[in-house]
């Protein structure tokens, strides 16, 4: 399936560059360019993309709000869509690399991070991997800084209570993708299929209520799963 991509920047050339290098993969359909972040809002709304990469710093309303407006949008027909499916994937892309905007993006629902220095290679796997519902992080953003985000939020930290749906297999899968493992590693961690492993995914994010992978990581450094 052709992953549907909007790309949203400020400056010109770097949205046609990133349109080229994407479009030069057979798997990927650029169908929109914005300008701003509200600009971004409006064509999200309209082309309903799989995937929007998003810079930081833009006019009008910048890339970590018009993230969280997008997400926080209900979906259409929200009683019938899995919530999880139904908003694009955010895969942020900045020439930024300070904590404070790695923390927002998260906050604002981002699946994904990634600096302008990143290879040609690294955006398109990231854009693969944020359509699929992985979550991404630059190399250079590591554990800490997830862990930190979570111990910034510790005064919202749920109840020991709210791992108490999982089961065991559950638990060792939620862990495993706290360590930053894709199903395929945690199918070979756990010496399972890579389809049961899919579906252990798929019920601890329905039964923690969580959106995505990227939640399930802060959930697990919140509630102490993993140090």
């Amino acid at each position: 399936m052709t992953i549907r991509v909007l790309i949203a920047d400020d400056q010109v050339m770097i949205r046609d560059g990133l349109a080229a290098l994407l479009s030069s993969d057979p798997g990927i359909e650029v169908i929109g360019q914005a300008g701003n972040g509200r600009e971004a809002v409006e064509m999200a709304r309209r082309l309903d993309p799989d995937v929007i990469v998003m810079d930081i710093r833009m006019p009008e309303m910048d890339g970590l709000a018009a993230t969280a407006e997008l997400i926080g949008d209900p979906p259409p027909d929200a009683d019938d869509v899995d919530p999880a499916a139904a908003h694009p994937k955010v895969l942020i892309l900045t020439t930024f690399d300070l904590d404070e905007y790695v923390y927002e993006a998260l906050g604002a629902g981002a699946s994904g991070f990634l600096l302008k220095d990143a290879s040609a290679a690294d955006l398109v796997n990231g854009v693969r991997v944020v359509a699929a519902g992985d979550a991404l992080l630059a190399p250079s953003i590591t554990r800490r800084l997830i862990g930190d985000f979570a111990r910034r939020r510790r005064h919202q930290r749920p109840s020991p209570k709210a791992t108490a749906g999982l089961t065991p297999r559950e638990l060792d899968v939620l862990r495993l993708i706290a360590r930053g493992l894709s199903n395929a590693e945690i199918a070979a961690e756990l010496v399972l299929a890579e389809q049961t492993v899919k579906t252990h995914v798929g019920h601890v994010l329905t039964k923690l209520a969580l959106r995505d992978r990227t939640q399930a990581v802060v959930f697990a450094y919140e509630n102490g799963l993993v140090g």
